[in-house]
């Protein structure tokens, strides 16, 4: 059987990897768009709880910022948020 893993975790079996891929190549394209959104609001949620537990006095424009730059990286957040250049440091 021919390895579909390409791009799954490796500790999914190919059987499960191929079934998944089955499953999402059967999907209309707006459901696929939809289950893409909840999973990247999933993702921002555990990005922004993982924030709040290591910085748990930080307030909320804080917590954004930090997520900011782990998404555009230090220069394009400098661009975009100047003020985010005292946080830059601590994020590494």
């Amino acid at each position: 059987m021919k390895d579909v893993r390409h791009g799954l975790d490796l500790d999914t079996s190919p059987e499960v990897a191929r079934i998944q891929l089955e499953l999402i190549r059967r999907m209309s394209s707006e459901r696929r768009a939809r289950t893409l959104t909840e999973l990247c609001r999933m993702v921002d949620t555990l990005a922004e709880a993982e924030l709040r537990r290591r910085y748990p006095g930080a307030p909320d424009r804080e917590v954004f910022l930090r997520l900011v730059a782990r998404r555009l990286g230090d220069d394009l957040a400098r661009q975009a948020f100047p003020e985010i250049e005292p946080l830059l440091d601590d994020l590494r």
